[in-house]
C-alpha cells in the first residue's frame, strides 16, 4: 500500500501539483496528492481490513473506535520539499495493536528508498538489518531537527538550535521527521529531536527507529509525543536529553 501510494504521489509531482489547502497556518499546506495518496491507502485498507480503525493526517480517525486494530497513515511527510521538488518526502504507514505500533514503513516518494521494521524483529532497508550510531560523544554528534509552522513556535525552536549547536558536530534540517527517524536508525545522522510531532509523524519512523536499537522517548522519562522526540542511541540519549532539557525544548507554544 505504501508504495502503491508513492507511484501515484510520485507521478502527480512529475504532471504538476499546486497547493489544495493550507492547515495551521498559510506555510501549512496539503496538496491534491496528499489527498489522493491517503484515499488510495484507506480505500485499499477498507477492501482488505474493514473492521480495523484508520487515522490519516489529511482525513482524521475512520472506523469504529473500538477497534483492537489501527492503521495510521502520513500520505506525503514532508509536503513542502515535495511541493518544493526537494528529493526528501515520504510516505508513512503503520499499524498499531491495542495502542502499541507493531509494524511500520517509510518509503521516499523519489527514490524508492524503503525502510521497514516490525516490533522485536528489527529494522530494514534493502534486506539490510540497520544499527544506528554508537556514538557516545555529544560533541562529535551529528544532530537533525525539525521546525513547527507557528512562527512563535519557530522562534522558540531556532533558540533551542542556537543554544545546541556549539555542543554537537552540526545541525541538520531535512524537513520530513519520518526520513529523520529512519535516517537515525541507520546511522546517516546520529540523533534525532523535535517537538510537535503528531502519531503519524512518529508511528512508522519511531517503530524503526526503535528496532534499529535507538532510545525513543521524551523528556525526564515521558513517552515520545508532541511535547519533545528525542531518538539517540543509549550512549548518547542522556547528554542529548539534558542538553535539550537545559535549553527547555519542550517549552514554548
Amino acid at each position: 500500500m505504501a508504495r502503491e501510494a508513492a507511484a501515484t504521489a510520485y507521478r502527480m509531482r512529475v504532471q504538476g501539483v499546486s497547493v489544495a489547502a493550507t492547515k495551521s497556518t498559510i506555510t501549512d499546506v496539503v496538496t491534491a496528492a496528499d489527498r489522493a495518496a491517503e484515499q488510495q491507502v484507506c480505500e485499499a485498507l477498507r477492501r482488505l481490513r474493514p473492521e480495523d480503525a484508520v487515522l490519516g493526517e489529511e482525513f482524521g480517525e475512520a472506523g469504529t473506535g473500538d477497534a483492537a486494530v489501527r492503521w495510521i497513515v502520513d500520505p506525503i511527510d514532508g509536503t513542502v520539499n515535495y511541493l518544493y521538488g526537494v528529493p526528501h518526502s515520504a510516505v508513512s504507514l503503520a499499524v498499531e495493536v491495542d495502542g502499541t505500533v507493531v509494524a511500520g514503513v517509510v518509503r521516499n516518494i523519489v527514490n524508492g528508498e524503503e525502510w521497514t521494521a516490525t516490533a522485536g524483529h528489527g529494522a530494514w532497508r534493502d534486506g539490510q538489518r540497520l544499527r544506528c550510531s554508537t556514538e557516545l560523544d555529544l560533541g562529535q554528534a551529528l544532530v537533525a531537527t525539525g521546525f513547527g509552522y507557528d512562527p512563535r513556535r519557530r522562534e522558540h525552536q531556532a533558540r533551542v538550535v542556537a543554544g545546541l549547536i556549539p555542543h554537537v558536530r552540526d545541525i541538520r534540517r531535512l524537513g520530513a521527521a519520518a526520513l529523520d527517524l529512519c535516517f537515525a536508525a541507520e546511522g546517516r545522522v546520529d540523533a534525532y529531536f523535535e517537538k510537535g510531532l503528531a502519531a503519524w509523524d512518529l508511528a512508522a519512523g519511531g517503530l524503526v527507529a526503535t528496532e534499529a536499537g535507538l532510545r525513543v522517548g521524551g523528556l525526564a522519562g515521558t513517552a515520545a509525543g508532541p511535547d519533545l522526540v528525542i531518538a539517540a542511541p543509549p550512549g548518547l540519549f542522556a547528554p542529548l536529553h539534558d542538553r535539550l532539557a537545559a535549553l527547555d525544548a519542550a517549552g514554548g507554544p
